[in-house]
């Protein structure tokens, strides 16, 4: 793993919302880095400020506070087109509710977020599409519908979907959290399997069974960062040896 250069660093990052005379601290002072290559998982009960983070590391907020490095680049001048340009070449998002699009196929779902990306030729296009499917075990599903798939398999394209752009970090919020044990297990270890062929994974989850998968666990309360170490996961901390 490269430990040179940091691919995300949050430097005494704090949000507080305000409503009215009232405020909400929903971050404090949080600081921690994630290399190239890590697996990191962000972990505490609802209401601790892990959705916050996660729009943070996704380019969705800002800091009340703090600085936000993506690179080496800092996010909090950016204006909203810049930070939407920098979200679509450097992040790929996993979430809960797959938000996969019913009446495109599973292909066109995939390779969707391309369209944006002007440089690219059609051919190009589908060439990494077709990857992207490769890499989840789903091109034989190319032509189905989301409604025509299981919730893992739906997942699964939704992974492929973040993973189109060969994105720097791949944001997974909580997403086993609408599958069942099996399901959530098999969809865990794709991300595992995807971490070990170089790709940069942050996930959000309430669940240790998935949390302690990871190489770093970084463990949030109300709104602090309370606890951060290695997973005591053997297979977790295989990579960083």
């Amino acid at each position: 793993m490269n430990q040179s250069s940091p691919i995300i660093s949050l430097e005494n990052v704090s949000k507080v919302y305000r409503t009215g005379e009232i405020e909400t601290h929903a971050l404090s002072n949080i600081q921690f880095d994630i290399n190239e290559g890590e697996f990191l998982s962000i972990s505490g009960p609802s209401g601790c400020g892990k959705s916050t983070l996660l729009s943070m590391l996704g380019l969705l907020d800002v800091p009340t506070t703090g600085q936000y490095l993506i690179n080496g680049k800092a996010t909090e001048s950016l204006n909203l087109d810049q930070r939407a340009k920098l979200r679509c070449e450097s992040i790929g998002f996993v979430f809960q509710a797959f938000n996969l699009i019913g009446d495109l196929s599973v292909f066109e779902n995939v390779e969707l977020p391309l369209q944006y990306h002007k440089g690219l030729s059609k051919t190009q296009r589908r060439t990494k599409a077709s990857t992207a499917l490769e890499k989840v075990g789903m091109s034989h599903r190319e032509r189905h519908f989301p409604s025509q798939l299981s919730g893992g398999q739906q997942q699964r394209v939704a992974v492929a979907r973040a993973l189109v752009n060969d994105p720097s970090l791949l944001l997974a919020d909580e997403p086993t959290g609408n599958l069942d044990s099996k399901n959530g297990e098999a969809v865990i270890q794709l991300l595992k399997e995807l971490n070990e062929q170089g790709t940069t994974i942050c996930m959000v989850t309430h669940d240790n069974r998935y949390s302690d998968i990871a190489n770093r666990v970084v463990q949030l309360f109300d709104g602090k960062l309370v606890d951060e170490q290695l997973s005591p996961h053997p297979m977790a901390n295989a990579a960083l040896s």
